[in-house]
């Protein structure tokens, strides 16, 4: 069942939302070669509770970190480490979580660590453009899989593939609500998008085959080609005005910054 938001939903997500937009761009202003994944997610979750915050992803299912940070060809779901160190020339994808007056915000980038090779930069920068279309498919009287469609457009155009078997869902009291929003599909297709409703749209991409492998922690899931992948990830309100993006700095009128 899909639950669609009221206006003081959708104000109260996007507080939860802007302070994932604010502990996204501290990671990643402090990520740098040889510092660990388990130091972001104290920095990460230092801000979440300074700010009134609580981080939605730990405990959740026994999972032991506050933010999920993935390095490489980690899709997502990278379990923070000590001895998980970055180096120049690393991707990171960094997904962070934001409890607060009992609704979520959600929200992933994918971020270099010092020097990256162009086609390492393509890459991201297709993800990322990926998630821009699909939020300009969420418009009142558009399909679910549109969004879908959307996002395989822009990947598969560019040369890259979209993984299958992971998906964006709706999000609201809960982190994981109806429905499952898949990053391919046929357009028109899916129920309709109405106002009030909310989505967790997180586009998964690799530089390779889109099959994917569950590492033996349970949570890790990498390309099983070892190839890069990306994500990026905003939620995102259906209105009657069109997509409105709820994890943003306030007053920022972007959906990303540029990479």
């Amino acid at each position: 069942m899909i639950h669609r938001k009221s206006q003081s939903d959708l104000d109260r997500m996007a507080a939860a939302g802007a302070i994932v937009a604010e502990t996204l761009a501290l990671l990643a202003e402090s990520a740098r070669p040889g510092m660990s994944t388990l130091e972001l997610d104290e920095i990460a979750e230092r801000h979440i509770r300074a700010a009134g915050g609580v981080p939605t992803f730990k405990g959740y299912r026994g999972f032991p970190g506050s933010i999920c940070a993935s390095p490489n060809d980690m899709i997502v779901h990278g379990i923070p480490a000590d001895d998980v160190v970055l180096a120049d020339g690393d991707i990171l994808s960094i997904d962070v979580g934001v409890t607060r007056q009992g609704f979520v915000g959600d929200s992933a980038v994918t971020i270099a660590i010092g020097d990256v090779p162009d086609a390492t930069r393509a890459l991201l920068r297709t993800c990322q453009a990926s998630l821009f279309a699909a939020v300009e498919a969420c418009q009142p009287g558009c399909r679910l899989g549109d969004i879908g469609a959307a996002v395989q457009g822009v990947v598969e155009g560019a040369g890259f593939a979209v993984v299958r078997d992971l998906v964006g869902h709706g999000v609201g009291r809960s982190m994981h609500e109806d429905p499952q929003v898949r990053n391919y599909g046929e357009a028109g297709s899916g129920p309709l998008l109405k106002p009030g409703t909310t989505l967790a749209i997180e586009p998964m991409i690799t530089a390779g085959a889109y099959d994917i492998r569950i590492d033996d922690d349970g949570w890790s899931i990498f390309t099983t080609d070892g190839s890069l992948a990306a994500h990026f990830e905003h939620t995102v309100a259906i209105t009657d005005d069109g997509p409105r993006v709820l994890t943003l700095l306030d007053g920022d009128s972007i959906v990303n910054r540029p990479i």
